[in-house]
């Protein structure tokens, strides 16, 4: 067996809980079904009946492993649940999320959407004061702390050792008797606020929103803490106040088009970005074909203000999963053929833009040029609608090391001459800033800057609190 890949960023996880409904667990698993784009390997639900917490956690995807069988085990009106990928820790069942234990204030579960940088320092501090660890996760550090802190319960427990906290997170708790979701002071990654009749609910993505049926309320705000409990809703911000850095990479790539993120449409923000991206690189050229399926919004926009016809010219197979049998050294290596193909007859004697979200290490761009010459272009043009990727991401986002990043060792003429395309053109960093609507220095863009918000562990400086 082989992994098959394609060349991107690997979506962080996906969040989603609701407060109050007698369908609780269920409406979780479709939550989580709509987010499943942000995280393939594993999921997980638990459960309140009011008095206790009930868990579910599985390796897999959520239709096939959250079965009603499950569900059904899966008592009471509240829940939350987790779909990950793995940014910080192993892949095994250990590191499935949510993490539930039962401590000095009673029982508690924990979902988290980011990154600590903080966590090795943090991990090691507490096994010295004896903390005994079953993940490698660093979402597992917060649930220890909270357990040792000096606090009349739970909800009093969070804010205090989230202030000691530094990195990434969008948070889910859960108690017998609460739910409280908790967004960390810059704000990196994204959480919303839904209402579904009288109950409360949360998602990463207001898409999951849209598939239970549920009223998007708002974004929740960075270092905002929500309490929902039979009171109702309660908001408190219980952090010092800093500098916003929503991640930016959220509206080129990670979520769904049809999400509203950091209160901005991502399918708007996408076309606009396609628009830019032609005004900065225009060409001469017969067709506009997307590389599906992220770069699809922004190939409609480049075509629109190009006037350069838009076909989909390369079609993906949905079916591919993570492996595969390897062929025989007989048959030539099947490539990215395995998800991507050119329809030849489109493609045939044109001149090729094709538009893509980023590129990482180039080698999946490279075949994607190869393949649409195969299929008979005379030209490959390759338009990119984020600046170069140059750096790796420390907050929540799996990324390859610096120095497997083609641009952060290549010009960008080296890249294109690497891809074998005729021309190569980004998205200039103000041009996406601007594209997508962001106020001047609200987002994190380190990925294409260096410039990050937090120093940053492992092998770089330690965290700066001040």
């Amino acid at each position: 067996m082989m992994n098959f890949i394609l060349d991107k960023f690997k979506e962080e996880c996906g969040v989603f809980g609701i407060y109050g409904h007698r369908e609780a667990s269920t409406l979780t698993q479709l939550g989580l079904f709509a987010l499943q784009h942000r995280g393939q390997e594993a999921c997980g639900i638990v459960s309140s009946d009011g008095e206790t917490l009930h868990q579910f956690r599985s390796m897999g995807l959520v239709a096939d492993v959250l079965t009603k069988d499950v569900l059904k085990k899966l008592d009471g009106a509240s829940a939350i649940g987790h779909t990950r990928y793995s940014t910080a820790g192993a892949n095994t069942i250990r590191e499935v999320q949510p993490f539930s234990v039962t401590c000095q204030h009673g029982q508690i579960a924990i979902c988290h959407n980011g990154n600590l940088p903080f966590a090795p320092q943090k991990r090691a501090e507490l096994e010295r004061e004896g903390a005994i660890f079953s993940s490698t996760s660093d979402t597992e550090t917060i649930l220890h702390s909270i357990a040792r802190c000096e606090a009349e319960n739970t909800v009093e427990a969070i804010p205090k050792v989230l202030k000691q906290t530094e990195g990434a997170f969008s948070l889910l708790f859960l108690t017998p008797k609460a739910l409280v979701a908790v967004r960390d002071p810059r704000g990196f990654r994204p959480l919303n606020l839904g209402k579904l009749k009288d109950s409360w609910c949360v998602a990463s993505e207001t898409c999951a929103f849209d598939l239970i049926d549920a009223e998007y309320v708002r974004e929740i705000k960075t270092g905002e803490m929500l309490v929902i409990d039979d009171n109702g809703l309660h908001s408190f911000f219980p952090f010092e106040e800093k500098p916003k850095s929503v991640c930016a990479f959220e509206h080129v790539y990670f979520s769904r088009p049809d999400s509203i993120i950091f209160g901005r449409s991502v399918s708007d923000s996408r076309h606009r970005m396609g628009e830019q991206l032609a005004i900065e690189h225009p060409v001469e050229a017969d067709l506009v074909v997307p590389v599906p399926d992220s770069g699809v919004a922004a190939a409609i926009g480049y075509a629109a203000q190009s006037g350069i016809t838009f076909r989909h010219a390369i079609i993906r197979n949905h079916y591919v999963g993570r492996t595969f049998i390897e062929p025989s050294q007989s048959i030539r290596s099947f490539g990215v053929r395995l998800k991507l193909n050119p329809v030849r007859d489109l493609i045939q004697g044109k001149r090729v833009v094709l538009v893509d979200d980023s590129i990482v290490r180039g080698t999946t761009s490279k075949k994607i040029v190869q393949m649409v010459r195969e299929a008979g272009a005379s030209e490959v043009h390759m338009r990119i609608s984020c600046p170069p990727t140059a750096s790796p991401c420390y907050y929540g986002v799996d990324t390859p090391r610096k120095a497997d990043l083609i641009a952060a060792q290549m010009s960008v003429e080296e890249v294109c001459r690497y891809i074998e395309a005729d021309s190569l053109g980004y998205l200039s960093l103000e041009g996406m800033l601007e594209a997508i609507g962001f106020e001047n220095n609200s987002a994190c863009v380190a990925c294409w800057n260096g410039d990050y918000p937090t120093k940053i562990a492992g092998g770089e400086p330690t965290i700066d609190n001040s």
